[in-house]
């Protein structure tokens, strides 16, 4: 995901006030001075001492506003009469201008667990997907400013990612007409969960927000189409293991006789042959137990 728009340069403010100085001189200043002038007026009966009185609470009220609390693992981004001034992202106890207006963000890690989406895979099959997504602010001005609510867009492009994922892969293979690269959302999860948490990195990046980790948490087929995929399933499972099962009798019957051929335990003709490996391909590729006959006969 590409954005034409510029990004925001986050500023981190490393030179801060302490604030508790500044908390000591408003406690000392605004009440002396407030008394003080508030008695100096009550004395010589004059109006301009209200001007005094108006200042001294006009200061401590600026004092108060100056100071700003901020725990640990989060930010205040700072913005002075519309312009971006710069970012607290330490922990502590400040004091900034007082006529900055204050944002929180917070830096800890955010736990997204996206809803259940019913979406098409690669080859057209309706199934529900969702995932879980840990992130977490990484630059604070872009967060505040590049978009509208980053909490949200999170869920938004989350959601945008998993139907561009679904729509890229099938849901499972499926013997002959798949590769052996082929990948699936069911049989390649270590792959899919890497293509999802680099997509999702690329589109929140816009947002100054970096991905921890991004899994699928829900993959089914739709309720729908559930009951004939699972059909088609075990038949799936059925032919492969048939398919092995058949591999392994032809190549029994090759060494049974290739043996009986080299050792000279008996000479068999072509009718003999296809007879013996009839009957072991039978034996060999049965579900049940075969009965033997016995012939008490010749060989001929």
């Amino acid at each position: 995901m590409t954005s034409s728009a510029s990004k925001s340069h986050e500023i981190r403010l490393s030179t801060l006030v302490p604030g508790i100085p500044v908390l000591l001189l408003g406690i000392l200043i605004f009440p002396c001075s407030t008394i003080y002038w508030a008695v100096q007026a009550g004395r010589t009966k004059d109006p301009t001492w209200a001007l005094a009185i108006f200042g001294s609470i006009l200061t401590g009220v600026l004092i108060y506003r100056s100071l700003v609390l901020v725990n640990p693992n989060q930010s205040r981004v700072l913005v002075l009469f519309g312009r971006y001034v710069g970012s607290v992202c330490r922990d502590g106890f400040f004091a900034v201008n007082p006529f900055t207006a204050r944002r929180m963000i917070s830096l800890r890690l955010h736990n997204f667990n996206s809803d259940t989406l019913k979406v098409n895979d690669n080859r057209g099959n309706p199934i529900e997907i969702g995932a879980v997504v840990v992130w977490r602010v990484q630059n604070t001005a872009q967060a505040a400013f590049d978009v509208e609510d980053y909490e949200s867009f999170v869920a938004i492009q989350t959601e945008s990612a998993l139907r561009h994922l679904a729509a890229s892969h099938p849901y499972d293979t499926h013997g002959e007409r798949d590769d052996d690269d082929t990948v699936s959302l069911r049989g390649s999860s270590e792959v899919v969960n890497a293509e999802l948490e680099k997509e999702l990195a690329l589109r929140l990046e816009v947002a100054g927000i970096e991905v921890m980790e991004a899994r699928l948490q829900h993959l089914a087929y739709a309720p729908e189409i559930a009951s004939a995929m699972l059909q088609r399933q075990q038949a799936d499972a059925i032919i492969s293991a048939r398919t092995r099962i058949v591999d392994g009798a032809v190549g029994m019957v090759k060494m049974a006789l290739e043996k009986l051929k080299d050792e000279g335990v008996v000479s068999l003709d072509e009718e003999r042959k296809a007879a013996m490996t009839s009957n072991l391909l039978v034996v060999l590729c049965s579900e049940r137990g075969t009965q033997p006959v016995v012939n008490s006969g010749t060989l001929h």
